[in-house]
C-alpha cells in the first residue's frame, strides 16, 4: 500500500477538514437551537461589546435554518453566508484541483482578498445604518 503524495494530501485536505466540520455543525444545529433561552451556542461578542452588527452576527441562527431547511429564515439572519456558501465550496473545490474552465473568471475573482475585504467591510457598514432597505440586513429582521 502506498501513501497518498504530500501535493494530494495538501489539495484535499482543507476540503476534507471543511466537510467535517460541516457535518459536525449540522448535526449539533439539528438538535440545539440557537433560539433558546439557555443556548450553549455563543453569540457574536463584537454585537455583546459595542452593539454593531458584524459580517458574522446571525451566522449561527443562519445556518440553524438552513439545517432546518428554512430559507427565508436563513436569509433573515445573515443574507451574505447563504450567497456565499456556493461560492464558497466552489473556492475549496478549486483549490482541490476540481475545476470548470467557464469558472475561471470567477475564480481569479473570488481568489483575490481584496474583493472579499471590500465585501465584508461594506456588508458590516451596510448591515448597521438603520434606513430601509439597509435595516433588511440586520439579523432577525424579516
Amino acid at each position: 500500500m502506498t501513501m497518498p503524495s504530500r501535493s494530494v494530501l495538501s489539495r484535499w485536505a482543507p476540503l476534507a477538514i471543511s466537510a467535517g466540520l460541516a457535518a459536525g455543525a449540522a448535526v449539533v444545529l439539528r438538535h440545539v437551537s440557537p433560539y433558546a433561552a439557555n443556548s450553549p451556542l455563543p453569540g457574536c461578542p463584537l454585537y455583546a461589546l459595542t452593539g454593531i452588527y458584524c459580517p458574522g452576527c446571525g451566522s449561527t441562527r443562519c445556518l440553524y435554518s438552513l439545517v432546518h431547511l428554512d430559507w427565508a429564515g436563513a436569509m433573515a439572519m445573515n443574507p451574505l453566508l447563504v450567497i456565499s456558501l456556493p461560492f464558497l465550496l466552489l473556492m475549496l473545490l478549486n483549490n482541490a484541483g476540481v475545476r470548470v474552465r467557464a469558472l475561471d473568471p470567477l475564480m481569479r475573482v473570488l481568489a483575490n482578498p481584496m474583493v472579499w475585504l471590500v465585501v465584508l467591510v461594506g456588508y458590516a457598514v451596510m448591515r448597521n445604518l438603520p434606513w430601509y432597505p439597509f435595516s433588511l440586513l440586520a439579523p432577525g429582521v424579516a
